[in-house]
């Protein structure tokens, strides 16, 4: 369920030294300095689109919250095309390219993405013959379409919020430093838990 999600998701982020945030699970994880997450690192999430989902954990967080509203295949589609853009070997690009159009681009495809009907054929012309780029533009309408839409609410919801602010962290104006000639649509939620 979401949010069981969510709750892992929390356990995900330990929390720096300055709060104190304790997980409802008995046994805490062993997370080296190396791996914890600050939290100048999640609100560099709310930045850009590209901060969030070049970051592990804020694709991570970005795909639980997708999958919440039963839209993870905008994000799959995303991740599968950077997957694919790694291809080393010429005899696998096309059976890799034929995977990605079956499954999110073509008309029966399962987990299919809202692309226009011009980029669809652009995409599906290039199934011809599949290159590294064959993808490129539906890539770019689906990560644009999540960021004017999916991202926006990400930022304002409960997903993001409770990371960047988590509740009981016992958040003080020192712990709390925010530039407040940045704004964001979260900032009045995020100012006022820490005022």
């Amino acid at each position: 369920s979401a949010k069981d999600m969510k709750h892992r998701l929390g356990f995900l982020l330990q929390k720096s030294d300055s709060c104190d945030y304790s997980s409802s699970q008995g046994k805490k994880e062993k997370i080296s300095s190396s791996q914890r997450l600050s939290q100048e690192e999640v609100r560099k999430w709310a930045d850009s689109l590209e901060n969030l989902i070049h970051h592990d954990r804020g694709l991570a967080a970005f795909r639980a919250f997708l999958k919440s509203e039963y839209s993870e295949e905008n994000i799959e589609f995303w991740v599968s095309c950077e997957e694919y853009k790694k291809t080393k070997s010429p005899a696998k690009l096309s059976p890799k390219a034929r995977k990605i159009y079956d499954e999110f681009i073509s008309v029966q495809a399962t987990k299919e993405v809202n692309l226009d009907s011009c980029t669809r054929e652009k995409t599906s012309h290039n199934m011809l013959e599949p290159t590294l780029s064959c993808f490129d533009e539906a890539q770019r309408k689906i990560f644009t379409l999540m960021e004017k839409d999916s991202y926006r609410r990400f930022l304002k919801s409960p997903y993001y919020l409770d990371l960047v602010s988590p509740p009981g962290a016992g958040c003080r104006p020192e712990n709390c430093k925010r530039n407040h000639t940045h704004s964001l649509d979260c900032n009045s939620n995020i100012i006022s838990q820490c005022a």
